[in-house]
């Protein structure tokens, strides 16, 4: 099926259709080939809250980016490549159901469909995606995977220390390795994470210690990890780490 809507007409029309809408500043997207598998509005869990964001699922690359006029106008669009795609579901918590995780070595977070049905054939379709595209290319599936970074709201005091409270002067950062939520002072460290910057990135000292003694699977837990060590209450929404989505996540 795939293979047949590559060079036709329609689907050609619905790529460009898509290019259109992310205007200039986004990235082409017609490529022999490709095919526009499907679309739709998913919930995304930034940092500060869950946002509506606009994915476009292609045979190859997972797009989305902001919206701007639903169906017209897109910007600060996002390019996943598949292959180094892997999803998890995530178990239903409050107002947060039908979600799963998007899990890629560069940047990994967690998304919501508007039913339980709609969850599914999305992570169906992903999954016929990316295992299609390892057969092809004979590439085994990835293993590493960066943090699904605990949202600010899990946490109104450091998850490391377990003691300093964030304020407007005291603020929140997040480790790259681990996702934690943690003070200034518990997270003054730099480490290079090569799958996700060219440059050294915040890191946690506890991270930090495990990764110079080359120990790199203790400091890397579960999103439940995560949050079952978190606290969940109201919080002051101030932080000096942006989300990459845009300057409010």
């Amino acid at each position: 099926m795939v293979d047949r809507l590559a060079n036709s007409e329609a689907n050609t029309r619905r790529i460009n259709i898509v290019e259109n809408c992310f205007g200039a500043a986004g990235q082409p997207l017609t490529i022999p080939g490709r095919v526009l598998i499907g679309e739709g509005v998913l919930t995304k869990l930034c940092r500060k809250k869950p946002k509506a964001r606009q994915f476009f699922l292609f045979n190859d690359i997972l797009v989305y980016g902001n919206i701007v006029i639903q169906k017209k106008k897109y910007n600060k669009q996002h390019i996943i490549p598949l292959e180094n795609v892997t999803i998890d579901s995530i178990k239903d918590e409050g107002d947060l159901r039908n979600g799963w995780l998007i899990k890629t070595p560069t940047k990994s977070f967690a998304v919501y469909a508007a039913t339980a049905t709609e969850k599914s054939e999305w992570m169906n379709h992903i999954n016929k995606c990316v295992t299609d595209l390892l057969s092809k290319s004979g590439k085994t599936p990835s293993n590493e995977h960066a943090a699904v970074w605990v949202p600010d709201s899990e946490a109104t005091i450091c998850m490391r220390c377990q003691k300093a409270k964030f304020t407007p002067v005291n603020r929140r950062h997040h480790c790259r390795k681990c996702g934690f939520v943690v003070c200034g002072p518990c997270s003054e460290k730099r480490f290079l994470l090569p799958s996700q910057s060219s440059k050294p990135v915040r890191i946690c000292d506890f991270c930090y210690d495990l990764l110079s003694t080359g120990d790199l699977a203790t400091c890397q837990p579960t999103r439940s990890d995560s949050y079952s060590q978190s606290l969940k209450s109201p919080l002051n929404d101030v932080s000096d780490d942006d989300d990459d989505d845009d300057s409010s996540d």
